[in-house]
């Protein structure tokens, strides 16, 4: 007797992938699923499932759901399958050592992997051997495309051009060239001039340059108005402000430990070429600022700079009563008739800095400084003592810094970033999908390749604003002395500021007092004191306070509410 009996049909699995909604003629998900399909039917497989992933990266498996419950449902063995079809080895994964543990997990449970457009069949020996080849191969390849695309920036620089990305601050672009800009020049001037000619270091600049007036000018890529620590030591590091590019500075490098995580790291050894264009400063003064740079990398940077050095509470804030810029200390030597000193004795000056109509502020009287700093002291006592601003200082307690906008600042600068990896991963993808059989393959590779420059550089613009961000939000956070500080301590004022020393005054002064004004004329009574505007969210109305000399001194306390 014989029994017909229908052979089973050998089951498998069918995975696609394209990079994005963009398609090549010959690579959509249809031509992909056709052409397996067609390999199946000529081998008497059956197509049991199919699984896709649209618009996903083929860098890593990490992300592509469709692929990892292929992978589950292999392991648990749920239909049976003996292959898996994809339409090339590219398709399955371009990271060879993804390609080799996925298919090693495969094989582990009796799966083999079959690229239909390459003949490629892992359960044949020559089919392992070929796979392992190729997903290195195409791992190389995926690194060389990378290699080409910045080749024309590393040849402009070795020219002496600049490379791409935004004009650094002090220059700005014209076709495609660095020019100065001297509007935004003066700053980077004042900044390397004070770090190499005095003690200061990054902070101590920023407040020196906030106390005489230099701001940040907004522009495009970045709105900060402030030059904080971090952005300084950007500008004392660039050599392109001694005439000079720069290429490789930074790079982009691995996490340790994971598979696609990436950041920024500083490199000492990097392209460094004459520019084409001019500089703002000498090749001196820049190596100068590197010394130093150096020198301070692991030391604290103190604000009290050194032994010597006397703390001017005052110093910048009190302002010049014609030009209205900040006052800063100057020292006076008395000596005795025999020619040895006898004291030092420092006043608030004006520096002459701003020009009226023309000329130079005139403003040259000399103000003792602790004539000035007793008398502002002493209406901060007065303040502290009123019974009801203690109790709206006690309100305010508790008060916490709020980094909220800077933190969103931060998310925005991560999420664009993540957006640009994705993007420069698919673009990646596109190209490696390419048809070279194509007749406009040279074309669309071209168009790919200048996508391909411009998300290098969004990404290395949103990675320097995230830095920046960063800084900005630790600065936030290191302040020594926060409001919630700064309430408590003015409860107790004229107990807590005699035991204070000089830099904890100082940094007291800064929170607490906007601006001082002082008459262009000392008072018949002998006080110099006009007015102080506070910094303090508390009061709505004007205060009128006299010092204690006998003599009503008007001492304006203004004082704003801040909006919730």
């Amino acid at each position: 007797m014989v029994t017909n009996m229908k052979a089973e049909k050998v089951k498998v699995y069918t995975y696609t992938r394209v990079s994005t909604a963009m398609q090549i003629d010959g690579f959509s998900l249809d031509a992909q699923k056709a052409r397996m399909k067609a390999f199946a039917d000529f081998n008497g497989y059956e197509i049991v499932h199919e699984y896709e992933d649209a618009g996903k990266s083929g860098k890593s498996i990490e992300g592509r759901l469709e692929f990892g419950q292929m992978i589950e449902d292999i392991k648990m063995g749920k239909d049976g399958v003996s292959f898996v079809l994809v339409f090339k080895l590219s398709r399955f994964g371009r990271n060879a050592a993804d390609v080799l543990s996925t298919l090693q997990i495969m094989q582990d449970y009796g799966v083999n992997l079959i690229c239909v457009e390459d003949g490629i069949d892992s359960s044949k020996d020559a089919g392992k051997l070929i796979i392992s080849v190729l997903s290195a191969v195409a791992e190389i390849e995926r690194e060389n495309i990378r290699i080409q695309t910045m080749e024309g920036r590393i040849q402009k620089a070795r020219e002496g051009k600049w490379n791409g990305g935004f004009a650094p601050y002090g220059y700005k672009l014209t076709d495609g060239k660095l020019e100065i800009n001297e509007e935004e020049a003066i700053a980077i001037r004042v900044i390397f001039e004070q770090y190499i000619k005095t003690d200061t270091g990054a902070n101590g600049l920023s407040k020196y340059l906030e106390n005489h007036g230099i701001k940040k000018i907004p522009r495009q890529n970045g709105k900060n108005p402030l030059f904080d620590a971090s952005l300084i030591r950007k500008i004392l590091k660039n050599p392109v402000y001694f005439g000079k590019i720069a290429y490789g500075r930074r790079k982009t490098e691995k996490v340790h430990g994971t598979r696609n995580e990436y950041h920024l790291v500083e490199q000492d050894d990097y392209l460094l070429v004459d520019g084409v264009h001019e500089p703002i400063i000498s090749e001196n003064d820049w190596k100068a600022a590197q010394v130093k740079l150096i020198s301070q990398a692991n030391k604290y940077e103190h604000v009290n700079k050194s032994k010597d050095e006397r703390i001017h509470l005052l110093s910048g804030i009190v302002k010049c009563p014609i030009c209205g810029v900040g006052m800063f200390a100057n020292k006076s030597i008395k000596y005795k008739k025999d020619g040895t000193k006898y004291k030092d004795f420092y006043y608030y000056g004006c520096k002459h800095r701003k020009m009226n109509r023309g000329h130079k502020c005139d403003f040259n009287k000399q103000i003792r400084e602790e004539l000035l700093d007793d008398a502002v002291a002493e209406v901060i006592v007065k303040l502290v003592s009123n019974p009801k601003f203690a109790d709206l200082m006690r309100c305010k307690i508790d008060m916490q810094v709020d980094t909220t906008a800077v933190e969103q600042e931060i998310a925005n600068y991560e999420k664009q970033i993540r957006q640009c990896y994705s993007t420069k991963g698919k673009l990646i993808d596109e190209i490696d999908s390419l048809d070279v059989e194509n007749k406009h393959y040279s074309r669309i590779k071209t168009d790919f390749n200048e996508r391909l420059y411009k998300i290098y550089d969004k990404i290395e613009e949103h990675e320097s604003r995230l830095i920046d961000a960063k800084a900005k939000k630790r600065a936030i956070e290191s302040e020594k002395i926060t409001g919630d500080n700064i309430y408590k301590i003015l409860i107790y004022f004229d107990k807590l500021y005699a035991n204070m020393n000089e830099t904890e005054k100082r940094q007291l002064i800064e929170k607490l007092i906007s601006e001082i004004q002082v008459y262009e004329e000392r008072q018949p009574n002998g006080q110099w004191l006009k007015s102080i505007k506070f910094k303090l969210p508390i009061i709505e109305h004007d205060m009128d306070l006299s010092l204690d000399d006998n003599t009503h001194v008007e001492t304006v306390v203004l004082m704003s509410r801040t909006k919730n």
